[in-house]
């Protein structure tokens, strides 16, 4: 009875562990914020262990200063550490120029919000 019980212990074990793999490679959602004074035109995100942008995550869209949308990354990963590339457009006095501002390894695991800030 005792090596029974042992046995059904860990079969629920091993399923715990398989349900907590499995609901790491869920999606990824958070909160992406333009805090910066110009508009952020394009918005990447890439394994940290890539060296090619996958595609403008903001398509045909673009995040004026102080605005914010939900950004969800479905690509099956293990973590959520990402490098992040985001293009600013030239400032409305012309100051300054197009520009672009790289982060790596963010962690979004939380779901929270990632800031682009100047």
């Amino acid at each position: 009875m005792l090596k029974f019980r042992a046995l059904i212990g860990l079969t629920l074990l091993l399923g715990l562990l398989t349900t907590e793999a499995k609901a790491q490679t869920d999606s990824v959602t958070f909160t992406l914020t333009n805090s910066t004074s110009r508009t952020l035109e394009e918005f990447y995100a890439s394994p940290p262990s890539t060296s090619d942008w996958e595609d403008d995550i903001l398509g045909v869209d673009v995040l004026a200063p102080g605005e914010s949308t939900q950004i969800t990354i479905d690509d099956g990963r293990e973590d959520c550490h990402y490098d992040f590339k985001g293009v600013l457009g030239a400032s409305d006095d012309g100051s300054v120029g197009r520009g672009e501002l790289i982060q790596s390894a963010v962690s979004v695991c939380d779901g929270g919000t990632y800031e682009y800030s100047e």
